[in-house]
């Protein structure tokens, strides 16, 4: 059926079909679908376009249309309308073009400027025209709306079965799922006796290296599993140690909502996810998990990880203990500038404090309050008793 705001001047350009499925199990199942998109070609030459001159892109089969990422098909598009290369895009609907508004309106503003026509299976619109950009942004608009509702209700039914513990989240080495379905400790009493080891050590030597070599030092290595699901052992890391005590799940609780996505930066970085503090965690469902450690042990060994830290002036922790003369390491702070001393053994053991002399761009001033370069008041210089506290 022919339509008024077709004129030579769209003709003379190409057509282009764009074809696209949310996800790809709707590629495989929802056949019926993606015959209706492959058949606007019969659309396009009613319209008084010839064969020759309609292009099909179906390259985002399978993609979200909720953001451009990934979307090289839609990015080709664009470009082409940017070239004035397209005369018409059809789709079965708008909604096949983007669900977000921050991506309609600028492909809107660029057929407008292009003069591209936009075809549903509604009709035909030009987007230079005020009517047309009208309906093509309620369209748009009700497209974006429908996302929302559409996340709500998955999301809603998600927390729903989250708030009951029965969420079946991906279980850490050491616990496994029945036949049933039923969480229980791994049959393999080897994985099991392992992981109470990392839990006892910990509490004994109180830091997550020591363990890491005590357990190198005995050829111990630990079990994991790779991509495949597939129990292994291998040497201890630092990071497989974390691992193993910051995880939940050896205390019997299912947690949800640990992590955060950081948005990607300036650079163009991808998103990322970052652990969140415990009290900020969404869900917690206590003893809905087989115990390997109680959860005030698990809030002992997690308060103990994150005092090991040494970030005294951002988060106030004190650091790993280490063995020396001095008692005070990590507990001890300047009574003239606030910022934390640390232990110097060369020369004798003394605590030290260059963060004036470091940072105030004054190279005379001292490294400690007390007028030396080299401490040796403890701390305590003349006229300040208890120049630092702890």
């Amino acid at each position: 059926m022919k339509s008024e705001l077709v004129k030579p001047t769209h003709l003379a350009r190409r057509a282009v079909v764009y074809v696209r499925q949310s996800t790809p199990h709707q590629v495989i199942s929802n056949q019926e679908s993606l015959r209706l998109q492959y058949a606007l070609r019969e659309r396009a030459r009613e319209l008084g376009w010839h064969e020759a001159d309609i292009d099909v892109i179906d390259a985002d089969l399978g993609i979200s249309g909720a953001s451009t990422t990934g979307r090289n098909g839609f990015k080709e598009l664009v470009g082409r309308v940017g070239l004035s290369e397209i005369g018409l895009i059809l789709s079965i609907d708008v909604t096949r073009l983007a669900r977000n508004c921050s991506d309609w309106y600028p492909l809107l503003d660029i057929c407008g400027l292009r003069g591209c026509l936009i075809a549903d299976r509604d009709g035909v619109y030009d987007p230079g025209s005020a009517n047309g950009r009208l309906l093509l942004g309620l369209k748009g608009t009700i497209s974006e709306l429908e996302l929302h509702t559409i996340r709500s209700r998955l999301t809603a039914g998600l927390l729903a079965k989250a708030e009951r513990g029965e969420l079946a989240l991906m279980l850490p080495v050491g616990l496994v799922r029945d036949a049933s379905g039923v969480v229980v400790k791994d049959p393999d009493l080897g994985v099991q006796e392992r992981l109470e080891l990392v839990f006892r050590t910990f509490l004994k030597f109180r830091t997550v290296a020591k363990v890491m070599r005590v357990l190198n030092d005995r050829d111990l290595p630990l079990p994991r599993r790779d991509r495949f699901g597939e129990l292994r052992w291998a040497r201890a890391t630092v990071s497989a140690v974390a691992r193993i005590l910051k995880n939940p799940a050896y205390a019997g609780a299912f947690v949800y909502g640990r992590t955060r996505f950081r948005a990607a930066g300036r650079d163009g970085g991808s998103e990322a996810k970052t652990p969140k503090d415990i009290k900020d965690w969404r869900i917690i469902v206590k003893d809905r998990y087989p115990h390997y450690i109680d959860w005030s042990t698990y809030e002992k060994i997690r308060d103990i990880v994150r005092d090991n830290r040494a970030e005294y002036m951002r988060a106030k922790t004190r650091g790993a203990p280490r063995d020396g003369e001095l008692l005070l390491h990590g507990i001890a702070w300047c009574g003239r500038c606030g910022y934390k001393m640390y232990v110097r053994y060369k020369g004798g053991g003394e605590y030290a404090c260059n963060h004036l002399h470091s940072h105030s761009g004054l190279s005379g001033l001292p490294a400690c309050p007390c007028g030396s370069d080299r401490c040796s008041c403890g701390g305590r210089f003349p006229g300040r008793v208890g120049a630092w506290g702890a």
